[in-house]
């Protein structure tokens, strides 16, 4: 799709609402931070965060970085990243790209976005294990595995502070290639108007493809 070259960034903020809205009957028996943090997420709370995104590729251990801004909602997110923005508000998908100073708004598809909530939830439950969920230092580790050669990914970890705000996610694809996120300035905030709205110039070109 259009906005490819950025859902890899997005990548991160969608586990963080897979945790929070797919995974608490995994933790039964054990001290359920996913219920917790679900429960964030559900009274309306957004998470917004500066993000540092790392991609080694596992053949040639080529590195590409980047670094940016996020906001999440339950069902929403926003990325902001080598001038180029992404806002998803569950309907639709807008994409301003700053050095063409183009903007495209399309129909959100969840079936065509590899990382989009639904698709992912529909079978967490199945491929999915919570292989660890316990303090460390103070702060909280949280492993899932799959054994699902479909699945997107065969590892991820998750490091919360006590407060649950998400601090790093560390994947390993099925190719074993190694994507981490790290963020700083991490905070829940109130939902405010205009946080999943994209702004961009009047003289931006317009291409509209919900036609």
């Amino acid at each position: 799709m259009i906005w490819k070259n950025l859902t890899d960034k997005v990548t991160v903020v969608l586990i963080i609402i897979i945790i929070g809205l797919g995974l608490p009957s995994l933790a039964l028996g054990q001290e359920s931070y996913f219920s917790d943090l679900k429960q964030t997420f559900e009274d309306g709370a957004i998470f917004k965060a500066d993000f540092h995104h790392q991609t080694v590729d596992s053949y040639t251990q080529d590195t590409v970085a980047s670094n940016g801004h996020i906001w999440v909602g339950s069902q929403q997110y926003r990325v902001e990243s080598d001038n180029k923005s992404v806002v998803v508000d569950g309907e639709t998908s807008t994409v301003y790209d700053e050095d063409r100073n183009r903007v495209i708004i399309s129909k959100y598809e969840p079936e065509d976005d590899d990382f989009a909530p639904s698709r992912i939830l529909n079978g967490v439950d199945s491929t999915f294990t919570v292989e660890t969920q316990e303090k460390r230092e103070g702060n909280i580790y949280i492993l899932l595995s799959s054994d699902d050669p479909f699945a997107i990914y065969q590892k991820v970890e998750i490091f919360l502070s006590k407060g649950l705000l998400p601090k790093k996610i560390k994947a390993i694809d099925p190719a074993n290639n190694v994507i981490t996120t790290t963020f700083s300035e991490g905070e829940f905030m109130d939902p405010k108007e205009g946080i999943f709205t994209l702004s961009y110039p009047e003289s931006a070109e317009k291409v509209d493809m919900r036609n």
